[in-house]
């Protein structure tokens, strides 16, 4: 195996990625935002769903991959989503993603259809076995598909080991599940939250060793993680009162982008808010004005 350049640890948000007018992607504000989310503490970034990834073709796939890394990885850790819905596609975007840089790649399973625990550990072996670098299996129930058996996570750990298998659990319940896959490991499992911060506090306590949240919330996040393992609870417990509220409003992966993109602007980092469709969710102005005041609050908390 191939140790990653940057350790994979403490907060790793997931980028938005920013388009053109004309839905081409805007790789200058990329590299704006990825240098913003270092500049504010990040101790790497993710490409993954709420980076649309799943509205990209094969090619865009791989130009933003590749410019995450180009961009990100003087600086931090980089983490690159390679889930899809074939097998063999999944050992593409994984070999792609090793061979411009990136410290890890991250998958979730095929969504289209719901397959047994057997073609779960053929997907994720093949994945494995065809990169040196560490695997994050990501259990993304809380937006698709459904949740994935602990005894076959555990499974590929005890098969590869911890370092080279990861996690980011998403089912419900959180917590218990969290704790669940943690013992099935006997506390061998490298688990990384992916709540978007909403479940953090809770998940520290169960023994996270980092987060994967939006990246519009950052700096709230960073003070955030910096107080858990402070142990500072009473400025963690301030900050994550309007985290907590601000991501309850996103409840779709639709929910997430529509927010995201609003605060990116609102801090100058984007210069618009356009996703690609077809969106099932766009705010309200009654909902942004709500976004916005747990921002603020949000912010003077962690100050």
């Amino acid at each position: 195996m191939t140790s990653p350049k940057h350790p994979l640890h403490g907060v790793l948000p997931v980028f938005q990625t920013p388009w053109h007018a004309d839905e081409t992607l805007d790789l200058e504000t990329l590299e704006r935002e990825i240098s913003w989310l270092y500049d504010c503490g990040s101790h790497g970034i993710v490409m993954a769903m709420v980076s649309e990834t799943l509205r990209l073709d094969s090619e865009e796939r791989e130009q933003l991959a590749a410019a995450a890394c180009r961009f990100g990885k003087a600086r931090g850790a980089v983490v690159i989503s390679v889930g899809a819905e074939s097998s063999k596609t999944a050992e593409r975007y994984a070999k792609h993603a090793e061979s411009v840089g990136a410290d890890a790649v991250m998958a979730i399973p095929p969504v289209s259809i719901g397959i047994g625990e057997s073609e779960l550990l053929a997907y994720y072996t093949r994945i494995i076995t065809a990169i040196q670098i560490p695997v994050i299996v990501q259990d993304a129930s809380g937006y698709v598909g459904k949740p994935m058996p602990i005894a076959m996570q555990a499974r590929l750990l005890d098969e590869f080991g911890p370092e080279r298998v990861q996690y980011k659990p998403e089912a419900s319940p959180i917590g218990p599940k969290l704790s669940e896959l943690r013992d099935a490991t006997q506390g061998r499992a490298r688990v990384f939250e992916g709540t978007g911060g909403i479940a953090l506090v809770d998940s520290f306590k169960r023994g996270v060793v980092g987060t994967m949240p939006g990246a519009d919330l950052i700096r709230g996040l960073v003070p955030l993680w910096k107080a858990l393992t402070a142990g500072d609870t009473e400025k963690a417990d301030r900050i994550h009162g309007p985290l907590s509220a601000l991501i309850s409003m996103q409840t779709s992966l639709d929910g997430f982008l529509a927010v995201e993109k609003h605060l990116l602007v609102r801090q100058g980092i984007f210069k618009n808010t356009l996703v690609r469709g077809p969106v099932g969710f766009k705010l309200d102005d009654e909902t942004r004005r709500e976004v916005d005041r747990q921002f603020d609050r949000m912010i003077a908390a962690a100050s």
